[in-house]
């Protein structure tokens, strides 16, 4: 492409063009008027035709210029979205990962150096967030998410199920703990996006009517619960090692399944990548690991 003007004359023209100013040109790009001016007249000299009239200090833009404007916007819009897409592709060193941040929080991140000390070399990004992950907007490389599964368009790998169970912290009521479904319910609930109703119907009190407040975030109720506010119905996956230190307690042996599993899921661009692969088989150990645990 020889016949193309040198990019800087273009920004000045089409920001004098849209704003109908000179100086206000030269204040949108950081450079000086006199700058701005001379790059129009190189441009002009370029295109061997006059882009403005001048009245003195003041431009008019010609019918010429006003065309050749309004296609410049659209081929500098072109450019910057063309730059916008290159800056979102994934980099071959560095690994971006979608993921729930109460998953995040209490699953991943503990065992997430392990995986960074056996890949020194690759720089890991996770991404928190609620909202689903759209791999054709966004520079992600996988997401490990819950859901009944088939996402069209992306290759997935079935991690673990979960179950429901009821929490509290070990200090909660001095330690006198509710152990059976009713005492569970008279004490102070804090639930979350969690269905209490299949653990309900499964200690036989399907009609029992909740109270006490509702949070969005799975990590908001698990803190509550540490701090001693009240008693949960939560993923077994969320407060594992929880249980484990001691902190909480489960109170009642029943259990409900969760009713989506955790899967790691990436787009047909991330299929075959060797950090996916890497990342992918390393979570399946982990995942193997801790199903023991919890056996």
């Amino acid at each position: 492409m020889t016949n193309l003007p040198p990019l800087p004359a273009l920004r000045a023209f089409e920001a004098t063009a849209r704003l109908g100013s000179v100086v206000q040109a030269a204040d949108e790009l950081n450079v000086t008027h006199g700058a701005v001016s001379q790059q129009l007249r190189a441009l002009e000299s370029f295109l061997g035709l006059a882009l403005f009239t001048r009245h003195g200090k003041r431009l008019s833009i010609t019918e010429d210029g006003r065309i050749y404007a309004l296609r410049l916007r659209l081929a500098l819009g072109d450019i910057a979205s063309a730059t916008g897409e290159v800056l979102s592709l994934p980099r071959p060193d560095e690994l971006i990962v979608a993921v729930l941040p109460s998953f995040a929080n209490h699953w991943l991140v503990r065992r997430l150096p392990r995986f960074c000390a056996a890949f020194p070399d690759l720089k890991v990004h996770l991404r928190a967030g609620l909202e689903l992950v759209d791999f054709a907007a966004d520079r992600i490389d996988a997401a490990i998410r819950v859901g009944p599964g088939g996402w069209e368009g992306t290759s997935q790998i079935h991690l673990f199920e979960d179950d429901l169970v009821a929490v509290a912290a070990a200090a909660f009521n001095d330690g006198q703990l509710p152990r059976t479904p009713a005492e569970i319910l008279a004490a102070p609930l804090l639930r979350s996006v969690n269905s209490w109703s299949a653990w309900l119907s499964a200690v036989g009190l399907p009609n029992a009517q909740l109270t006490g407040p509702v949070f969005s975030d799975s990590n908001l109720v698990i803190e509550a619960v540490r701090q001693g506010q009240g008693v949960t119905l939560t993923r077994r996956s969320l407060v594992h090692d929880l249980l484990r230190s001691g902190e909480l307690v489960q109170l009642s042996p029943i259990t409900v399944p969760f009713p989506n599993p955790y899967w790691l899921i990436w787009p047909a661009r991330s299929q075959g990548l060797a950090k996916v692969q890497a990342f992918s088989a390393w979570l399946a150990d982990e995942v193997a690991s801790y199903l023991t645990e919890i056996a």
